[in-house]
């Protein structure tokens, strides 16, 4: 390789490596709680809704349990569960860095495929978080 294209590339690389300095340099001056440079309010850690328990797919009693953990949630209240659209009462147990999170499918469900509806709702919209997994119902 000629030595003048040789140099020319090295500059370019040195321009962009003194530029990317530049720019962490001057990010990370801020304070989370201004709100500016992509962080404080307007960050966030999406839900995590993980450990779903029945297995996806398995077979259960109608009323049967069902578990999951939850992180990156800040209150138990966010959490929203359906199964086929009806509403499911959860309770939630604090566990310091998640929740796990309890409850039953309706005792009126009986042999059908059923989903496990999970929505969480935050502060922010972009920040809400939805997953879930399916069970078969089984007859009594």
């Amino acid at each position: 390789m000629k030595t003048p294209r040789l140099l020319g590339i090295l500059f370019m690389v040195s321009c962009f490596n003194a530029s990317l300095v530049n720019a962490t340099e001057h990010h990370s001056g801020h304070n989370m709680a201004s709100g500016g440079g992509g962080g404080g309010e307007n960050a966030c850690l999406k839900p995590q809704l993980t450990k779903f328990l029945p297995a996806n797919l398995a077979t259960v009693a109608p009323g049967s349990a069902f578990s999951f953990y939850a992180f990156n949630v800040e209150k138990p209240e966010q959490i929203k569960v359906t199964v086929k659209t009806i509403p499911v009462e959860v309770t939630a147990e604090n566990k310091e860095s998640f929740f796990v999170v309890k409850g039953k499918l309706p005792a009126d469900l009986v042999n059908t495929t059923a989903r496990i509806n999970i929505k969480v709702n935050a502060k922010i919209p972009r920040c809400n978080g939805e997953n879930g997994w399916l069970v078969k119902i089984a007859e009594q």
